[in-house]
Formats: structure tokens, C-alpha cells, sequence
């Protein structure tokens, strides 16, 4: 195999300065060992890849350049919001669901979703919220479901003298016991 001199510049470059991850390092280790002359078998297994791993990274190099190894970026569409915008929703948030009309202080991924399409007219899946908000430094919180006509006082009172009557009346290890011991 014959090197360019872009080849041969970007084989340099891999050398002097340190991979970005290791995968990236162990594509550039397989080029520069079968430029000494290596078989792509003694190459994997002393990579501990397959053969076939090495082929392909050998093919890459051959027909796209030795820069073909370097780590690319990751597939995808690109974010929809800037991380300016991102940097921003949890300031939006803090002001609460109220202050954007909705009823109840709560922010589902539909609420979140339509304000992110207010604010910036981008759209996204209410199932994709999660994931944006867990990216902007927040967790999903799960409201808790009390019913409206709950009596506090009431329930205060309970905890306070009738449940540990039951207590004491229950006893450890009795079939008939009110609440676990």
C-alpha cells in the first residue's frame, strides 16, 4: 500500500498528537501497523478485533484517507433548539404553569412542548420532553394524586391518636392485625 503525502501528513498528525478516544487510537494503531508490514489477521488479534473489523478500517483509510479513521460526529438530525434557547427553558419553567395560563403548577410534556413552540416555534414530541429537560438539568417529577375534598387537619388527627391505638391493639405476628408490625 502506497502513501499520499496527505496520507502520510495525516499518519504524522495521528501520531503526534493523542487520539480522541480509544477507538479512534485502535483504527489508527491498525493503519500504522499495516504500514510495518503486519497481516490483518496478526493485526486483529493483536487489537483483539476481528479480521474483518481490520479490513474494513484498512479499506476506509485506502479509499477515503487515513483522516477517515478519526472519530466523526455522531448521525443524527441536529438539535432543534441552540444551547442559548436550552440555557433559557428553565428559566421559563420557573415561572411556573400559571404564568403561561395553564391551570395547576404542573408541567407535563404537552405544557412544556406547546411553550417551547410559543416561545421559539420549534416542535417537539411531549414523549421527547423528558429527555430535553433531563439534557437542561432537570428531573421528571411525578405529581402526587391527592383527592380535592382531603381534610388535613383531619388526617393529622388520625396519625396522631388513632393509629397508634391500632398500634398498640395490633401486636406483632397476628393474622388479624390492623397495620403491619
Amino acid at each position: 500500500m502506497e502513501l499520499s503525502s496527505q496520507d502520510a501528513q495525516a499518519s504524522q498528525d495521528a501520531q503526534e498528537r493523542p487520539p480522541l478516544e480509544w477507538r479512534e487510537g485502535r483504527r489508527l494503531r491498525a493503519y500504522e501497523l499495516s504500514q510495518q508490514g503486519w497481516k490483518q489477521c496478526a493485526i486483529a488479534q493483536a487489537l483483539g478485533v476481528t479480521p474483518g473489523a481490520v479490513s474494513q478500517w484498512l479499506r476506509r483509510a485506502r479509499d477515503e484517507g487515513v483522516a477517515a479513521l478519526k472519530k466523526r460526529a455522531s448521525p443524527g438530525a441536529p438539535p432543534k433548539l441552540t444551547q442559548e434557547q436550552k440555557a433559557r427553558l428553565p428559566e421559563l419553567l420557573l415561572r411556573g404553569a400559571p404564568a403561561f395560563g395553564f391551570a395547576g403548577d404542573v408541567w407535563t410534556g404537552e405544557r412544556v412542548a406547546a411553550i417551547i413552540e410559543q416561545e421559539w416555534r420549534v416542535t417537539y414530541h411531549p414523549e421527547y420532553i423528558p429527555r430535553l429537560l433531563q439534557a437542561c438539568g432537570w428531573s421528571r417529577q411525578k405529581p402526587v394524586r391527592r383527592a380535592r375534598q382531603r381534610n388535613e387537619e383531619a388526617i393529622q388527627e388520625w396519625r396522631e391518636q388513632r393509629l397508634p391505638a391500632l398500634k398498640k391493639k395490633g401486636g406483632r405476628g397476628r393474622a388479624n392485625s390492623a397495620l403491619p408490625g
